[in-house]
């Protein structure tokens, strides 16, 4: 297999756009993987007739050597809590396809540079997920899985959007200890994880808990730990800073 030219998707369907075995050991299943994964179901019910927003969000898996021991981490961000819509929630650099944006991994990698000021040289995009049609927000999301092989500094570009960003290790979000289920008043009961700073529940926690099983990292968890979302909220402690790695 040669790297593809054309990184724009087919019909929704994800698929690799590299050679497994030319990604770090950790990352190859769940390169291959991704050629026979299938698209889920909508999230937040209904049908996906009114999905039509397309967006993209960068699942950049980098390998950094936390005090917690060498092994992959994901790029993660907070976003401010000042924001109409979303405040406070943890998720993917990502965001709407603009005109001229030319398809899912153009999307996603300008959003990273945007939000967080990623150096797009050092990311190798390696694999599309299906796309996941959000009926609540009308939006038809393609993760973008890359392997951050050159990584650089990151930030919040804009404090009035992102509050933080942090390299979480793959490792403290497959640890059961992190892993629990949040309820929101709306009745829906979904994963969450728990990082320091940051409470990671909605479509990201469903997001990772896909890529934790599907990369081979997932270890057996409660599921049965249900926490009230308020309270999980209020467990989390306050964001130490504007970036960093998660060292706990």
């Amino acid at each position: 297999m040669t790297e593809r030219a054309s990184a724009r998707g087919d019909l929704g369907r994800g698929g690799a756009l590299v050679d497994p075995r030319s990604t770090p050991p950790w990352l190859g299943p769940l390169v291959a993987a991704s050629d026979h994964m299938e698209s889920p179901s909508p999230t937040a019910g209904g049908g996906v007739a009114e999905s039509v927003r397309p967006a993209a969000v960068l699942v950049l898996f980098g390998e950094d050597g936390s005090p917690l021991g060498p092994g992959p981490d994901l790029l993660l961000l907070r976003r401010a809590d000042g924001l109409t819509h979303h405040p406070g929630q943890v998720g993917f650099p990502g965001g709407v396809a603009e005109e001229g944006d030319d398809g899912p991994v153009a999307v996603a990698i300008r959003e990273a540079e945007e939000e967080v000021g990623l150096q797009r040289a050092g990311v190798r995009p390696v694999a599309l997920l299906p796309e996941l049609h959000i009926q609540r927000s009308k939006f038809r999301v393609t993760p973008v899985i890359a392997h951050w092989r050159q990584p650089s500094p990151v930030r919040p570009v804009d404090l009035a959007e992102t509050s933080a960003v942090a390299r979480v290790p793959v490792r403290y979000l497959a640890d059961p200890a992190n892993r629990f289920q949040v309820r929101h008043p709306s009745g829906y009961v979904g994963p969450a994880f728990a990082v320091p700073g940051m409470l990671v529940w909605g479509f990201t926690a469903g997001l990772i808990s896909s890529l934790l099983s599907v990369g081979e990292w997932a270890e057996p968890w409660d599921a049965t730990d249900i926490r009230d979302l308020a309270d999980a909220w209020q467990a989390v402690e306050a964001p130490a800073g504007a970036g960093g790695t998660v060292a706990e």
